[in-house]
């Protein structure tokens, strides 16, 4: 389905060129390389936990490389890796996150434009609609990108976050990265409809369901979206149809719920392999750039799991001392256990 209004002529984004295709693969390769170390890193006790998104690249990296970073902000939950490696984010400031090194990350979100990962199921959203009002408010042009998946869109937050938006006509964008599983649960069972970009209509707001596994087709459909929020046109719901190949964590064992035929015949296309083959087809790469980018690909995963080593742990006592701003008598308490416990003091 497809409600969102064709841009004017004049206004329409170009198709992109044959050096962005072969950046938005080179992107890709580095997202599924990095993402597949990530999760043998936890396996090898690098980080202590770690959202996968295998099958997932091409809905993060094609919205992600739509974003202007000079006006728009994104709002990303716990499994927008893709998203801030395709918008220029220091990789190891972003995964000090799962390494648990520092609540939100080390990067700047101010500067980098992605605010901190989001733990909450659907609590982006609500974030995203609140900077997106204030755009408005301020007369300024910037867009709001809120991901959310599936799963997501069942809570009340997504209702009421798309109801104030389309009531106040923020320029926010909801992502939807529907991978087909709320952890154990399929679409079919916890989406009434079985589409989140149908729900759309209901607030009055256009809303687009792409194939989330073709990478220029995120792109131009986010940026589309993009566009109509610029505009003044309020928000749009975009609903990214793809597949989680992996776990839902590091912590989960897919095979409780699906099998591996299921997961075979599901899956559909691997978005790195579509894309290579359209590269392919038209001429603009071959397989001396395809080695190549797998090369910087693990080039990089090694700088990025070297500076991940190279983080020291942070103090314990900080559990203690970024409570509140004035601290209690329980937690002091607690906090003199722990000193007893673990520094013998």
């Amino acid at each position: 389905m497809d409600t969102l209004p064709l841009p004017d002529d004049g206004n329409a984004a170009p198709p992109p060129t044959p050096d962005q295709l072969r950046e938005l693969y080179s992107l890709m390769a580095a997202v599924r390389h990095l993402d597949v170390s990530a999760v043998a890193w936890q396996r090898q006790g690098i980080i202590p936990g770690y959202a996968p998104e295998l099958g997932q690249e091409a809905a993060q990296v094609g919205s992600g490389y739509a974003v202007d970073t000079a006006r728009d902000f994104v709002f990303p939950t716990y499994r927008e890796m893709g998203v801030a490696r395709a918008m220029g984010v220091d990789m190891v400031a972003y995964m000090s996150t799962h390494k648990a090194t520092w609540h939100g990350g080390l990067y700047d979100p101010v500067k980098s434009r992605l605010a901190p990962i989001q733990a909450v199921v659907a609590g982006s959203v609500l974030h995203a609609v609140g900077w997106a009002h204030g755009q408005t408010l301020e007369q300024n042009d910037g867009v709001a990108l809120a991901y959310l998946g599936d799963g997501a869109s069942s809570q009340g937050d997504v209702h009421e976050a798309m109801n104030f938006a389309a009531v106040m006509k923020a320029p926010v964008v909801f992502f939807v990265q529907n991978n087909g599983w709320a952890i154990s649960v399929p679409t079919e069972r916890q989406v009434a409809g079985g589409s989140v970009a149908a729900r759309a209509a209901g607030y009055g707001i256009p809303g687009v369901q792409v194939d989330g596994n073709d990478v220029v087709a995120v792109l131009e459909a986010t940026r589309r979206a993009i566009a109509h929020c610029r505009s003044g046109n309020g928000p749009v719901v975009v609903e990214a149809m793809t597949y989680r190949r992996g776990p839902h964590s590091t912590s989960d064992d897919p095979g409780r719920y699906r099998s591996l035929d299921e997961e075979r015949s599901g899956a559909g296309e691997d978005p790195l392999r579509r894309l290579r083959r359209r590269l392919l087809d038209d001429g603009i790469a071959d397989d001396a750039f395809f080695a190549a980018a797998q090369a910087a690909a693990a080039a990089e995963e090694t700088s990025i799991r070297e500076g991940i080593e190279a983080l020291g742990p942070r103090p314990g006592s900080e559990m203690f001392g970024l409570v509140f701003q004035e601290t209690t008598p329980a937690l002091q308490n607690q906090a003199a256990s722990w000193r007893e416990e673990s520094e013998h003091v």
